[in-house]
């Protein structure tokens, strides 16, 4: 089985109430439809408690799997799209990455696994598993900094300065402001 997220998995992960644990979510975070109940196992206790959070977000329906998904949109393809109506003017996004939500550690570390999936697992793997349990054993900002620290210097050495000041910023943009001592 290969899972992939609906809609609604997409409206959890970008909404700002949250109804789904960490755990949950970095479950929907990793579904891509090519990864397998083994790639989900070392968010878990056990296989079988891996299988056991697949099959309950399948039922909630924010994953599905990727082959019913894909023979769907085949079908929905072969359909002629409706019209659409030319007085609707067409509006695009200014920015992809536009976040006015709370800054939190959860969100920051929400976002450095998000990284870590998308950069590292499949070019370093090793990398991202010592990295994933940096996150998972994060409590505080200067412990969620040294991690985010490590990752962008990777980052740097594969995609670029650019792409690791971007990745900065936004981090910064996430994590709670330094508590001020008086």
């Amino acid at each position: 089985m290969f899972p992939t997220k609906t809609d609604k998995a997409r409206d959890e992960l970008q909404g700002r109430e949250r109804t789904l644990s960490q755990r949950e979510r970095a479950l929907l975070l990793m579904a891509d439809g090519r990864r397998s109940l083994t790639d989900f196992s070392p968010l878990f206790a056990s296989r079988t408690e891996a299988e056991q959070a697949i099959q309950a977000l399948m039922r909630q329906g924010y994953l599905q799997d990727a082959q019913a998904a894909a023979a769907a949109a085949a079908q929905a393809a072969a359909q002629p799209p409706a019209p659409v109506p030319a007085a609707d003017p067409i509006r695009l996004a200014t920015s992809a990455d536009n976040f006015d939500g709370k800054r939190s550690l959860a969100t920051t570390r929400m976002f450095l696994f998000d990284i870590c999936e998308r950069m590292f697992v499949r070019r370093d793997p090793k990398f991202a598993l010592q990295m994933r349990d940096a996150l998972r054993e994060a409590r505080d900002r200067g412990a969620m900094l040294t991690i985010a620290a490590l990752m962008l210097t990777e980052v740097e050495k594969t995609a670029g300065a650019e792409r690791a000041e971007s990745l900065r910023e936004r981090i910064g943009r996430l994590l709670p402001p330094a508590e001020t001592v008086h």
